[in-house]
This record gives C-alpha cells, sequence and structure tokens, in this order.
C-alpha cells in the first residue's frame, strides 16, 4: 500500500490547481489487487443486502413495526454511506486518476460526516426502542407510536445532517496555498486540515468536543438501556422469557459494537496518535464492511425476516413457473 512519489506527482499534472489528490489505500502490486477485489466483493454484498432489507421490509405486512421501521432507516444509511466514498475510490485506482475536484472534496465531507452522525444517533435511539419493548411491553404501542418513530428517525437524520453541513462549510472555507494530496482514499475532515494554510487548532478542538459529544451521547442512551433491560431480564420469573428478550437486543448489541468500536478507534484518539495507514484500515472496516454486515446480522438472527424472505422467494418461484 505505497504510493509511488512519481506517480503522484503525475496526478498533480493532470490535476487543476483547485482539485485535491487521493493517494488512496491500494497500489498496483498483486497482493493490493487482491485486497481490492475483496472490497469490491464487500462493497457489492453491502449493496445486495441492504437493498434487499428494504425490499423485504417495504413489502411484508409483518414487517411494519417501529423495530423494522428503524432497520430500514439503517438500511437506507448503509446503502448511502458505502455509495459516498467507494464508487470514487474504485474509479480512481482502475483509471489512475486520484483527482477529486474541490467541490467533489466538499460533497464527500458533507455527505460522509452526515450519513456516520445520522446512524450513530440513530443506532442510540433505536436502544431506547428495545428498552420500551422489553421493559414496558403493555405501553409499547403507545410509547413507539407512528409519531414518536418518525420523530426518532427525523432527528437522526436533521442532527447528522446539520453537523455535516457545519463541517462541510467550515473546512471548505479555510485556505489550501501548499500541497493538495490527501493521504486518504476520500476527502476526510482531519486529513484535510493538515494541508490547511492557517492555524485550524480551534477548530480541531472544536471538532473533537463534537465528536465526543455525536458518540458518547448515543453511547450513553444505549448502556443506560441496556443497563435497564438487563435488570427487568434478571427480574423475570421465566429463564424462556429473558432469553427471548435477550435474543431481540442481540443484533442491536452486534451492530453497535461494530460501528463504535471503528468511530471511536478513528475520532476520539488524541492527534499525536493518528496514523494515517490505520485510520484507512479502519476506514474501510465502518465504512465498506459494517454495511455489508448490518443486514447479515439483522436477517440471519431473526425469524420475522428470514420468514419474509422465503415467502418472497416462493412468490417468485410460483411467479415463473405460470
Amino acid at each position: 500500500m505505497i504510493v509511488d512519489s512519481r506517480a503522484t506527482g503525475m496526478w498533480l499534472n493532470e490535476s487543476s490547481s483547485d482539485d485535491f489528490i487521493l493517494l488512496g489505500i491500494f497500489s498496483h502490486g498483486p497482493a493490493d489487487r487482491a485486497l481490492f477485489s475483496v472490497v469490491m466483493v464487500v462493497f457489492s454484498a453491502a449493496l445486495c443486502g441492504n437493498v434487499l432489507l428494504l425490499a423485504l421490509i417495504g413489502i411484508d405486512p409483518r414487517l411494519h413495526t417501529p423495530m423494522y421501521f428503524f432497520l430500514s432507516q439503517l438500511s437506507l444509511m448503509d446503502l448511502m454511506l458505502v455509495c459516498t466514498n467507494v464508487p470514487k475510490m474504485a474509479a480512481s485506482f482502475l483509471s489512475g486518476r486520484k483527482a477529486i475536484s474541490f467541490v467533489g472534496c466538499g460533497v464527500q465531507i458533507g455527505l460522509f460526516v452526515s450519513l456516520v452522525g445520522s446512524e450513530g444517533l440513530l443506532l442510540g435511539l433505536m436502544a431506547y426502542d428495545r428498552y420500551v419493548a422489553i421493559c414496558h411491553p403493555l405501553h409499547y404501542s403507545v410509547r413507539m407510536s407512528q409519531r414518536v418513530c418518525l420523530q426518532i428517525a427525523g432527528s437522526s437524520w436533521a442532527f447528522g445532517i446539520l453537523d455535516g453541513l457545519i463541517q462541510m462549510v467550515v473546512v471548505m472555507t479555510f485556505p489550501y496555498c501548499g500541497s493538495r494530496v490527501v493521504d486518504h482514499f476520500f476527502c476526510e475532515v482531519p486529513s484535510l486540515l493538515k494541508l490547511a494554510c492557517v492555524d485550524t487548532s480551534l477548530f480541531e478542538s472544536l471538532l473533537f468536543a463534537c465528536c465526543v459529544f455525536m458518540l458518547l451521547l448515543p453511547f450513553s442512551i444505549i448502556v443506560a438501556s441496556y443497563v435497564r433491560i438487563l435488570g427487568t431480564v434478571l427480574h423475570m420469573r421465566s429463564a424462556r422469557a429473558g432469553k427471548r428478550g435477550l435474543a431481540t437486543c442481540s443484533s442491536h448489541m452486534t451492530a453497535v459494537s461494530l460501528f463504535y468500536g471503528a468511530a471511536m478507534f478513528i475520532y476520539l484518539r488524541p492527534r499525536r496518535y493518528r496514523v494515517p495507514s490505520h485510520d484507512k484500515v479502519v476506514s474501510i472496516f465502518y465504512t465498506v464492511l459494517t454495511p455489508m454486515l448490518n443486514p447479515l446480522i439483522y436477517s440471519l438472527r431473526n425469524r420475522d425476516v428470514m420468514g419474509a424472505l422465503r415467502k418472497g422467494l416462493a412468490r417468485c418461484r410460483s411467479g415463473s413457473q405460470q
């Protein structure tokens, strides 16, 4: 994954003065070509898995519940997230053209930050849904009404988009008068701030505080919800009911661990401990691998989703035989 400096100079000559140069994560050696192929397979699986899950939730009436509504929003966010950075990375690797326009870079920043922020908030609020379902089952239909579900999903999107717009506007107003070579495979805010020719320390401090808030607030909701859930399960008279209650939470806990583990590693480390090569690998993990795993986590361990899939396949077979 080492990029030749001569190739970098060639890319700079082929780009305009306003373009940024994305170094990418892969070189053109045999090992990196194999890794690129693996990433593209995972990308294709993420696309197919999330589109399929969205279709199943939309078609099957049994999945028209608050939990699956939130899951459909999560799949939509994952679908948009993998389409924000991977196609450009693939096009750059295959064509050898590493340049990205100033506007294109800004759009990448806005979309990426918005989607990551929205997904983090949604995962936190999905824990509240599980808390109400297990701790207050008799009041579930009231506490998780259609209006409340729309407010939860809408607030997740709104806060994420607001965060993305603010970061995009601020970062793209900084002057970049020196090198425009970004040591990443997409326009990431910390990587761009290294290229600014003004002091960005104040903004970086505010950005770190924002990341702490956007990650720890929903994470605290998750912890609080699962503490209450665990307390309720331990006081259940039926061990079978307790296991069933925990089983409904296992998929969400797995998705939370994958997303927050990678996000906290990237954004809650002090700057002096950040290594570009490590950031690239972890970024691949939660921008490509996690969106591919989420549909598997929520489908393979879920009877309702698997039942809807079998029903859909049976309908397709009967339609083809007519």
